[in-house]
């Protein structure tokens, strides 16, 4: 079966054989997508002309209830998600859960915080501004709704929750989305959009999707568009640089490679609430999804005197975590996506081991799946690394397995765990795990500017966070430098991506007939 894609509100199927997407388990074939043949430029212009403005024609509320029918319209059929999530990634039912659930959660989540914009149309941002001896001249600034397309082009490791998360805000600022999913995993997304089309929940459009190779798409952006990358910088820094993304001058978003780190505290001594916290909060992140996940820890920074114990603990917990087939009772781990993401993995191993000793795993002839065939199937074992270079190792603080790959890094002192961390170049997330106040106070500013998040636990919080890797639609998700320099979610923040800031300069009495149907901004960041 091929996949079809959804452009210029009708159903298109790309010329050829396309490309087909496997079982990563049993290496079954079981669709294929294409895109070859389809006029993607008379797609974003239709987006442009039909979709942006019927959506525009609600109101912030209107929009936010259209994002609930689709959060209700996605649960009821969840089970089958599962399933396509299970034949496609390889997922167990709590790591499909963490995709699909997360997804049907940020959209509720946006449809509630919607409320608070009520029947605008455009926000006002801030006061008015005067600009003459008297009150007759006055500058007030306002918030408009881009009136081109959001573009998303999506990585693989996050088909439901990596389009929804980004749709939502943009549909509730009201842009018609498209959006070009990773090709081994599309059938997820691809089945989601066909359930949201089906049930006519939007506007004609508002929603598109392209399955396959992107081809021209980038050379039709517009000025109004935004565009959204998520996946590796070397495809990121081709998109910035794309002629028509940089004559266009258009908003550019992007989640790039992210070496995340995760740093014990000098307080955390073995049998501490703190070290027992960051043991299980670094397994359930190297296997949860099999470590495919951008906010994973791949580097764990602990004190000289406590690293050696802190990889034991690990290694121990790592042991008795049962890796195969998904289906099979007691499998807690399943495969990577692909032969091809299995093949990267492994030659990433293989050079993290030119500076780093083995502590657990890291021997793929080694290592047998439960239920399923080694030769066909995509799985890496769990591996823990010690490196004992510190600072002056490069590769570790460079590259990014992704999969089920951590790093142990001993530091010397709080100076030395700052420099550590700030090796990363920029990442999305670091885990603090202390209750040392002062070290708390020294490390936390000293690192802020180069992470996107940062969880700080203590024994007072135990396991009430909501955890390292797990990205919170309120909170803000992104992070500088190497990660991508993007910023999403963090609640109503995520509407500014699709608006523009300009300023009208009037009487008065303009100026508040403009700001009749406009909610505050400040509601954005409230």
């Amino acid at each position: 079966m091929k996949l079809a894609n959804y452009l210029s509100a009708s159903w298109q199927t790309g010329a050829g054989e396309g490309q087909t997407l496997f079982d990563p388990v049993t290496g079954e074939a079981l669709v294929s997508v294409s895109a070859d043949g389809l006029d993607l430029g008379a797609a974003l212009d239709f987006a442009r002309q039909t979709g942006g403005p019927a959506l525009r024609a609600l109101s912030y509320a209107e929009r936010g209830a259209l994002l609930g029918k689709i959060a209700e319209l996605l649960q009821s059929k969840r089970a089958d998600y599962l399933d396509i999530s299970l034949r496609n990634l390889g997922a167990s039912e709590s790591d499909a859960s963490a995709d699909v659930d997360g997804a049907i959660f940020t959209l509720k989540s946006y449809a509630r915080a919607a409320r608070a914009l009520g029947d605008a149309r455009h926000l006002k941002d801030g006061a008015p501004v005067p600009l003459a001896k008297t009150d007759i001249f006055q500058g007030q600034h306002f918030l408009l709704p881009q009136t081109g397309v959001a573009i998303f082009i999506n990585a693989f490791n996050f088909p439901a929750w990596g389009l929804w998360e980004k749709a939502a805000p943009a549909f509730l600022s009201g842009m018609p989305v498209l959006v070009k999913p990773a090709t081994p995993t599309a059938w997820l997304t691809q089945r989601m959009v066909e359930d949201v089309v089906n049930a006519g929940l939007l506007p004609d459009g508002a929603l598109s999707i392209v399955c396959g190779g992107a081809r021209d798409l980038l050379d039709h952006v517009a000025e109004t568009d935004v565009l959204s990358f998520t996946g590796s910088a070397d495809t990121a820094r081709r998109m910035r640089t794309h002629p028509s993304v940089v004559a266009a001058s258009i908003r550019v978003n992007i989640e790039a490679d992210s070496v995340n780190s995760a740093i014990l505290g000098p307080d955390a001594a073995p049998g501490s609430a703190e070290f027992d916290l960051m043991v299980k909060e670094v397994v359930r992140e190297m296997t949860v999804k099999a470590g495919q996940k951008c906010t994973a820890i791949r580097r764990i920074l602990a004190p000289a005197a406590t690293v050696r114990a802190l990889g034991d603990a690990i290694a121990a917990k790592l042991s008795k975590i049962s890796v195969g087939n998904p289906r099979s009772e007691g499998v807690r781990m399943g495969p990577l996506v692909s032969k091809a993401q299995q093949a990267a993995a492994f030659a990433g191993i293989a050079a993290l081991k030119e500076e780093c000793d083995v502590i657990f795993g890291g021997d793929p002839a080694a290592f047998t799946p439960v239920d399923a065939d080694p030769a066909v199937a995509a799985f890496v074992p769990p591996t823990l690394l010690y490196c004992a270079a510190g600072l002056a190792a490069k590769k570790v603080h460079d590259t990014e397995v992704f999969g089920p790959v951590a790093t142990l890094i001993p530091y010397t002192d709080t100076m030395d765990a700052i420099a550590i961390a700030r090796r990363g170049k920029g990442s999305l997330v670091a885990s603090v795990y202390s209750a040392d106040s002062a070290f708390l106070g020294e490390l936390v500013p000293a690192i802020g500017d180069l992470h996107g998040r940062i969880l700080v636990v203590n024994g007072s919080i135990g396991n009430q966070h909501t955890g390292h890797g797990n990205v919170m639609p309120t909170c803000l998700h992104g992070g500088p430098g190497r990660a991508g320099g993007g910023e999403e979610l963090g609640g109503l923040r995520a509407l500014l991506m699709y608006h523009r800031r300009f300023v009208v300069q009037g009487d008065p009495a303009l100026l508040a007939q403009l700001s009749v149907n406009a909610a505050d901004a400040a509601l954005l960041t409230a």
